[in-house]
């Protein structure tokens, strides 16, 4: 469990900024002041959403990235047999104790007992099935992009997955970090309709918003703020049992992937490779390469319409420190300050 705490402990950093921890535990008595009610509502079992579901918990969203325990040292991470998303102890970290929890449909450790709309309200409003509200590890903010179609189909698919008995202790963060918490959630309260999908960069864009792929290829400045002006521009450092590497520039400038085409991106997110040179795990490619041609090609579209944003960044060279962002990777010191 501690080569699984380094590693969702790197990527909580780039999901919220901590100022500050106490040494408290988190009253679970506390209630989110914008949570919703919950409702009776429940979603039918078709197999198109059991399709679409699918699709989009094993190559989109990425839940294995979090709720499921696999080797990261492997250059494709594999998923043990019957833990397929039967979550993860964190264990203590300095924001708490942090636990991604059994999404399976066992009644004792997983989600079994959870409604539907416990589930729907978690995964796009970040309000637990007990009430709580989720450590924005989870992504809550990214799936309000979800479609109702799209977020009853992960449900629907949630529901199907064999049970894994995994017990699991609660997630107990500090309460300086709880009271932070308690008012990021926000309800949905109005229809979210099907996206307009109708041309390549439409459907890309739509995609990488879900992804949230800015959250790990945009830099932050030495404060931890992210830095709008070099969005999708690389150089974000990731440290664990993978090594230690920054994401890559993905825009379309010369210090980007100005070579890549559309065949040398879908092969790249298939093999984990560019040329003979490896992607490191901790991208996701591993699971992206399930995606279709079709979504592949369409987000390969929409980055190519990103505006140019010179910061180079190369894994292949020892890090030093860059003036653009402050952080130490590879090629820091060849970019200059603006």
């Amino acid at each position: 469990m501690k080569t699984q705490t380094k590693i969702l402990l790197v990527v909580s950093v780039l999901i919220i900024t901590l100022i500050g921890v106490g040494a408290a535990k988190f009253d679970e008595s506390q209630t989110v002041p914008n949570a919703r009610p919950l409702t009776n509502r429940s979603f039918e079992r078709t197999p198109a959403r059991l399709e679409r579901g699918k699709y989009l918990v094993e190559a989109v969203l990425a839940c294995n990235h979090c709720h499921t325990p696999v080797d990261w040292t492997k250059h494709d991470p594999p998923i043990p047999a019957g833990m397929e998303l039967a979550g993860i102890d964190l264990g203590t970290i300095d924001i708490g104790h942090l636990v991604m929890p059994n999404l399976t449909p066992d009644p004792d450790t997983g989600a079994g007992k959870w409604t539907d709309d416990m589930l729907s309200r978690a995964i796009r409003e970040g309000i637990g099935h007990d009430g709580r509200a989720l450590y924005p590890l989870m992504p809550y903010r990214l799936f309000r992009l979800l479609s109702d179609e799209d977020v009853a189909s992960v449900v629907v698919y949630l529901r199907s997955l064999p049970p894994a008995r995994n017990p699991l202790p609660k997630t107990q963060l500090t309460s300086s970090v709880q009271s932070r918490t308690q008012n990021k959630p926000q309800p949905i309260t109005e229809p979210v309709l099907a996206p307009d999908l109708s041309t390549p960069v439409k459907r890309g864009a739509y995609l990488v918003n879900i992804i949230g792929c800015a959250e790990c290829h945009t830099p932050e400045d030495e404060k931890g703020q992210t830095i709008a002006s070099m969005r999708f521009g690389g150089g974000l450092v990731f440290e664990g049992p993978w090594g230690k590497v920054a994401s890559a520039n993905l825009t379309p400038d010369s210090s980007g992937i100005p070579y890549y085409n559309q065949a040398l991106f879908i092969r790249t997110l298939r093999t984990g490779y560019v040329g003979s040179r490896e992607i490191n795990p901790i991208m996701p490619w591993w699971i992206f390469r399930n995606m279709t041609d079709e979504d592949l090609t369409s987000i390969f579209a929409y980055l190519q319409t990103l505006p140019p944003v010179n910061h180079r960044v190369d894994n292949s060279v020892p890090p030093t420190k860059c003036p653009l962002d402050g952080a130490m990777h590879g090629g820091g010191n060849g970019n200059l300050k603006h």
